[in-house]
């Protein structure tokens, strides 16, 4: 899960050449919540990483060839994965598991007693497959039934201006060590990335992390043991100006949050399954997510076999991926890689990017009803809703490049609003529009590498409102989440 040995090299490179911003304090206050939640008021103030790392872990990698199943078993599992109901602590100061968490720091390394940074040689398979045998995969679900939607006009809205972005702040960290959560000590989550946010349900927000480390960890990246691809928490916090405090993780064991989407952590097979983004309609929960076979590839990009769609009827303790309901990565060009879906009247649109951070922004839609359903979907091309053509043949709406994809629906304002990083501006940048196939205004940057080197993401917190636009970020050499501020003028 160590990604690119490039990227990590660059933190060191960039660290030593800029020094932009290297530690810097975040600025969220104390506050209560629920029985034992929310931050520890003696924790110690949460600071950046320096970007020269204390550590810093160069993959080896090593050829491995290894027989792979066609697949994994295509239907849920006879039993549902474990999953308890853990109650932490009344005083949030207290660790649930200190005989977990709380282990004897280890003495520093000579590296560090003179001040450089300690590299670490660590071997990683890279694994070549063969067709094999492989579990028996069960009653394979019947696909669902062909449809043939219509070609319809969907012409474009005139271009808004672009927002205006004025004062931006670091508003809380969210996760690990010293966060306002405290996900360390509560659910050994000591590294993650991402915090992709949506509304599980009237009052409540859902939040899906990536790669997740526990015991061990140390940045840049997510080094450590007790990996997990994906972790999931919810919140019933509203206010968030001084952080987003999460009532509760999914959890497997006592202070342990659970992978909510396996993967293979075969690394050049499949190495990990990323959330893209998350959504619900009625009583059953969506994720987007992507296969990644390797992170091993040019710098700041990564390689797919596809993009696809899981559901959750339990109100997220257990998913499925539907079998069907995915877009193969066809020669490592295909769009709908990276994918942000959004509920909006009688449709679910998708906005997709293919693989890497590099590609242009496409659309596509499909009615409530069909989500699963591929062959209902319609592409936006050149100024209609078609299926002629499929995915491979969209009409950009935002030119590339682009990479972390958010969307949301702005109910108060009655506009669209997606946020991204765009890497040719070194940026997380917003726009907005009248229409979901735009035409996108200008683009405003809201947090650039100036003051954040390493970032990435820019994920929209759905009760943003009005002037006051919370997101998360994250970044490579704190490996963490953050939740930014931005006003709107």
């Amino acid at each position: 899960m160590v990604r690119r040995l490039f990227a990590v090299l660059a933190a060191v490179v960039f660290g030593a050449g800029a020094l932009v911003c290297a530690e810097r304090t975040a600025v969220a206050d104390p506050k209560g919540g629920a029985a034992g939640v929310g931050p520890c008021v003696s924790d110690p103030v949460a600071v950046h990483e320096a970007l020269v790392p204390k550590t810093l872990e160069v993959p080896v990698p090593y050829p491995v060839v290894t027989a792979v199943p066609a697949q994994p078993p295509l239907v849920p599992p006879s039993s549902a994965p474990k999953r308890i109901v853990m109650e932490l602590p009344s005083d949030p100061c207290s660790s649930p598991c200190p005989d977990l968490t709380d282990g004897p720091v280890p003495p520093p390394g000579l590296a560090s007693r003179l001040g450089i940074p300690e590299i670490l040689l660590s071997p990683k398979p890279f694994y070549f497959g063969i067709p094999g045998p492989g579990p028996d995969p069960g009653t394979v679900p019947t696909p669902p039934a062909r449809v043939d939607p219509p070609t319809e006009p969907a012409a474009r809205t005139p271009r808004r201006r672009a927002p205006h972005v004025g004062a931006v702040r670091e508003v809380a960290k969210q996760t690990g060590a010293n966060s306002v959560n405290r996900t360390d000590k509560r659910w050994q989550v000591d590294g993650t990335d991402l915090g992709i946010m949506w509304e599980s349900a009237p009052g409540e927000i859902a939040t899906a992390f990536g790669d997740t480390v526990g015991r061990g960890f140390h940045p840049p990246g997510g080094v450590g043991t007790d990996w997990r691809s994906n972790v999931l928490a919810f919140s019933t916090d509203r206010e968030l100006s001084d952080g987003m405090i999460y009532d509760r993780m999914v959890t497997d064991d006592h202070c342990h949050a659970a992978e909510v989407l396996s993967s293979r952590k075969l690394d050049n097979i499949e190495v990990t399954t990323i959330p893209t983004s998350g959504f619900a309609v009625g009583d059953r929960q969506y994720l987007s997510y992507m296969a990644i076979r390797t992170w091993n590839s040019a710098p700041g990009t990564f390689f797919t076999n596809y993009g696809g769609i899981a559901y959750s009827d339990d109100h997220g303790q257990s998913w499925t991926k539907d079998p069907y309901a995915r877009w193969d990565n066809i020669f490592g060009l295909a769009n709908f890689q990276v994918s942000a879906m959004v509920p909006n009247g009688d449709f679910v649109y998708m906005f997709g990017t293919p693989n890497t951070r590099l590609g242009a922004i496409g659309l596509a839609r499909v009615p409530k009803g069909q989500i699963l359903n591929t062959t209902a979907y319609q592409y936006w091309r050149d100024g209609n809703w078609t299926p002629t053509g499929g995915f491979a043949a969209v009409t950009p709406i935002v030119d590339a490049p682009a990479g972390e994809l958010s969307v949301r629906f702005d109910t108060a304002r009655n506009l669209w609003q997606m946020s991204y990083l765009d890497t040719a501006k070194a940026a997380v940048v917003v726009r907005e529009s009248d229409s979901p196939q735009g035409v996108w205004s200008e683009s405003a940057p809201t947090v650039t590498v100036l003051d954040y080197p390493e970032l990435y993401g820019g994920f929209i917190h759905p009760w943003s409102s009005g002037s006051d636009l919370y997101f998360n970020i994250s970044t490579w050499s704190d490996y963490n989440v953050y939740l930014m501020h931005a006003t709107l003028d």
